[in-house]
This record gives C-alpha cells, structure tokens and sequence, in this order.
C-alpha cells in the first residue's frame, strides 16, 4: 500500500474535532444550546465520529452520578460544561463509577477550583493531538519492524491484531494505574449495612433455635404428662386388682 494511502486512513481515523476550552462560551448555556455546539464541532471532524452525540440523557446521568454541580435554574456555567465534556470524552474507555473515583479525588483536593478543572481538561486535550502524531509513527514503527505489507490481505490482518493487541495493554495498564491511585473505596455505609445484615441474621437464628428448643420442651413436657397419666391408669389397676384380692380371700 503506498504511504499517502496509509496516511488518509490514519488522517480520517484520527480526525476527531473536539471542544477546546476556549471554543465554550464564558456565559451560561441552555441543554439545547450545549447539544448544538457539540454537534457543530463532531461535525468538523471525520463522518465516523459524528453518530458520537452528547445526548440529554447522557447529562442527566452525569448530573444523578454528582459528576457536574447542581445547576441554578436551566443553564450551565462553562465549568459545568468542561465537567460534562471531560466525562464525556472518559466514558469511551472508562464507566460511570471509575470516573467519578479519579474526579472526586481531584475536586476534593485543597483549593481545587473551576479553573483547575479547565486546565486539566486543556491539557488532556494538547496530550491527545500529540498521540495522534504518535500513533502514526507507532504504525510505521510496527509495519517495517515486522516487515508487514497492509496491501497484502494477511498482513493487514496481522497489522489490525498488533494495532488491538497495543490498544488492549495500554488499557489495561491505565486500568491497573487507576486502580492503585484512585482505589474503590470501602464506604462506612456499606459496611454498616452488612454489619446489620449480620446481626439481623444472628437474630432469626436465634430466634428460630428458641422457637425449635420450646417445641422441644412443650413435647417433653407432653410426653412427661402422656406417662404420668399411664402411671397413674396402671396404679388404679394394680390398686383395683388388690381390693378384689382382698374381698376374694375374705369369702
């Protein structure tokens, strides 16, 4: 395949135009007024990336998971806007909850404010056009390393499977990395909870072994009661049997 073929596919796979900082307006925006000015921007970019809509839906659950501050009436202030943008553009790889574990670390810090959060998202998005020249040069790197020819159905294949493979290990390590700085906490209402769970099955078991033990009693005490009247019926017997003994020998 000849190299100006090679670098229109990566061109077009690569092209995503996404939102700067600076492309948000400082004024509060309506819902509607934010979908747009994504969209407009998606548009910019390569037609594969332009099905990738921030929807209202996506928001709200941003905003249900306490990943964008509540908002005063219907707008949202540019920070807000770069909250949603940033897990927007997170959620491709990472869920819901992971984001909010690596966030909430950083809103929690000392003197963490809105502009700190802009500024990270800005240099999330410099890094990003830079591995877009990287990933180029990854592709050229591991085609004349393992002298892979993509115009040959077989080489290309194996090219995909090395691009994957790549992409898979990067991913995991950025999951093992997350996972080792921004560990699932243990929350104190959890474990209250099985705590409670706990006691409240302690509690039927011994309730159900004291309902089982009076069971128990009550047939004791029936049968103690079932015996006590036979020996009682026998006595009457015996003592019967002895008055008619007594009457025989006195005839």
């Amino acid at each position: 395949m000849e190299k100006q073929k090679l670098y229109d596919i990566v061109f077009d796979a690569l092209n995503e135009s996404e939102l700067k900082s600076k492309d948000i307006p400082s004024i509060d925006l309506y819902v509607d007024q934010i979908l747009n000015l994504v969209s407009e921007k998606l548009n910019e970019g390569s037609e594969r990336y332009r099905d990738r809509q921030l929807t209202k839906t996506m928001i709200n659950n941003y905003s249900k998971a306490g990943l964008i501050t509540p908002i005063t009436g219907k707008k949202y202030s540019k920070e807000q806007i770069v909250q949603m943008l940033t897990v927007y553009t997170l959620k491709s790889t990472l869920s819901i909850g992971e984001i909010k574990r690596m966030l909430d670390t950083a809103y929690a810090a000392p003197n963490f404010k809105g502009e700190d959060l802009i500024s990270l998202y800005d240099r999330h998005q410099q890094i990003k056009e830079e591995n877009r020249a990287l990933t180029l040069e990854t592709l050229e790197r591991i085609l004349e390393r393992d002298g892979l020819d993509i115009a040959v159905d077989r080489d290309c294949i194996t090219a995909i499977g090395a691009l994957l493979s790549l992409s898979a290990q990067l991913k995991n390590v950025a999951q093992a990395m997350l996972d080792d700085r921004f560990p699932e906490p243990i929350f104190e209402e959890e474990e209250t909870e099985k705590e409670e769970k706990s006691e409240k099955i302690a509690k039927k078991e011994a309730k159900a072994e004291k309902k089982e033990a009076k069971k128990e009693e009550k047939a004791e005490k029936k049968e103690e009661k079932r015996e006590g009247k036979e020996q009682a019926k026998q006595e009457k017997v015996k003592a019967k049997e002895a008055k008619e003994e007594a009457k025989d020998k006195k005839k």
